[in-house]
């Protein structure tokens, strides 16, 4: 299927591109959250007058990453949770705590679908969690997991 990005996306294309792609992809990603659009000849150019527009706005989602990047790279962010004598983690740390702890330490919200950690957090130490804030700005920061104390 035969669509028109309108904005940059990572080992897809960038703003303005026609690219060719499967049809699940384009209906249930690229459309759908507004990152493309059909190739027919009136979005073709609808978006040819747009590019400039959709590049100022890329630019802007960028530069406004890199200045996320900067306040948080390289930081340790702690995490209390309830864990075994075996430094086992009753469940898991998910992202959208990771995103919590971010914006209480920080004051930088963060949507949790752009966390990715290198493993599944499910034990006391530290990890590292790569951050994708834009498609060409990734930041890397360390989650340590420390034991909670029992409520007494």
């Amino acid at each position: 299927m035969k669509i028109i990005l309108l904005e940059n996306v990572r080992k897809v294309g960038s703003i303005g591109e026609i690219i060719d792609v499967k049809r699940g992809f384009a209906r249930n990603f690229l459309i759908s959250k507004k990152k493309a659009l059909f190739a027919s000849k009136e979005n073709i150019k609808e978006v040819e007058k747009i590019k400039q527009d959709l590049s100022k706005k890329d630019q802007d989602r960028k530069k406004e990453a890199k200045q996320i990047h900067e306040k948080i790279k390289d930081k340790i962010y702690e995490i209390k949770k309830l864990s075994t004598e075996n430094k086992e983690l009753y469940g898991s740390v998910k992202p959208s705590e990771i995103s919590k702890v971010i914006d209480e330490f920080d004051k930088v919200k963060i949507n949790p679908s752009l966390i990715q950690p290198s493993k599944e957090i499910k034990s006391l130490g530290e990890f590292d969690v790569l951050i994708n804030l834009h498609p060409e700005v990734q930041t890397q920061i360390v989650i340590k997991t420390l034991p909670q104390e029992e409520a007494k």
